[in-house]
């Protein structure tokens, strides 16, 4: 799709717009929207009508900016919008058909007008406007087709002190913007697990520290390296991570030398949370987060679970707990 789009209109998820806090909701998703496009190019980020609109200022990237978009937590739905300044009937006309022209290049497919006049001082109401264009487009491309139940394409036409036009709905990745719900404290480990359990408790409007247990020689720069392109893949939907890598060997090599050995795992994952907890507490995160789902492993069976529990004093969210390999690599 190679429309020059001017503008996009955001739709944001339901849930958190409700009452008093909606403006918490709402201003804190225009933040982080004009945070992650800064880099895109000039854009106005603007919140009008219970909406998030975003005005392309300069040249932009299309695929880049709804990529973008795409992975900002709270957005529902991301609708590419042209903006009509003269409103006269015959322009808008013109432009309708211009802008169906070149979104929809098979015709083959049914539509729906559906207009909203908020400008009441508009000559038209908002079923003469369905009325009319929908006649135009049907005289101007015979090949379309008109379904008011389950159109393809639905042609949204919003009648303000301008005109908006938008079809094409593309999915956002829903959740609440990060920054509404305090920070936690993340365990990563270099598997999928712990940055799903990351990525889900973030979707819910979390801010999040990470902290990783190294132990050279027995752990590879390798593995770290694949802990900070874990956590930098988490960043993009998150907003930065604060990473903490932790030399654990000293602790690790006195853990052998005085514990038996058929505990080792649950006692060096108890040290996990212990100096997790201290790091949080020093970062302001009131929770931890690991990627425990219940499993065969020694360490992950529900009595070594509680066993590792009983070190922590703050709670620990373990998203995954519930899930099979598949769906976690499906989220992942």
């Amino acid at each position: 799709d190679n429309m020059e789009y001017k503008a996009f209109l955001i739709k944001y998820a339901e849930i958190g717009t409700k009452g008093k806090n909606r403006y918490v909701f709402e201003d804190t998703l225009v933040r982080e929207i004009r945070k992650r496009l800064k880099d895109l190019g000039s854009f106005n980020v603007r919140k009008e009508y219970g909406r998030i609109f975003v005005d392309a200022l300069s040249e932009y990237d299309y695929e880049d900016v709804i990529g973008k978009l795409k992975k900002i937590f709270g957005i529902n739905a991301i609708c590419p919008m042209v903006i009509i300044e003269d409103t006269q009937f015959e322009h808008v006309t013109q432009e309708v058909i211009a802008y169906m022209d070149e979104c929809y290049p098979d015709k083959n497919i049914t539509f729906k007008v559906n207009a909203r006049r908020s400008a009441k001082t508009y000559p038209m109401d908002s079923m003469e406007i369905n009325r009319e264009i929908g006649h135009i487009l049907l005289e101007k491309f015979p090949e379309l087709k008109v379904d008011v139940h389950k159109p393809q394409v639905l042609l949204n036409i919003e009648v303000r002190n301008h005109i908006y036009i938008y079809s094409v709905v593309i999915p956002g990745v829903g959740g609440l913007p990060v920054g509404t719900n305090s920070k936690c404290m993340v365990l990563l480990s270099g598997g999928i697990d712990s940055p799903v359990a990351a990525y889900m408790v973030s979707k819910r409007g979390v801010e999040l520290d990470a902290v990783y247990f190294h132990a050279p020689p027995y752990t590879s720069e390798r593995a770290k390296q694949k802990v900070i392109d874990l956590a930098t893949l988490v960043a993009e939907y998150s907003g930065t991570i604060n990473l903490h890598i932790v030399n654990f060997i000293d602790i690790q090599l006195a853990i052998y030398d005085n514990c038996p050995h058929a505990e080792l795992t649950i006692i060096m994952k108890r040290y996990f949370v212990k100096i997790a907890e201290a790091l949080a507490n020093k970062t302001g995160a009131i929770a931890l987060v690991t990627g425990d789902a219940i499993g065969q492993v020694s360490s992950q069976t529900v009595q070594s679970m509680a066993v590792i529990n009983q070190i922590a004093t703050m709670p620990i969210f373990r998203p995954c707990i519930g899930m099979d390999k598949q769906e976690i690599i499906n989220i992942s």
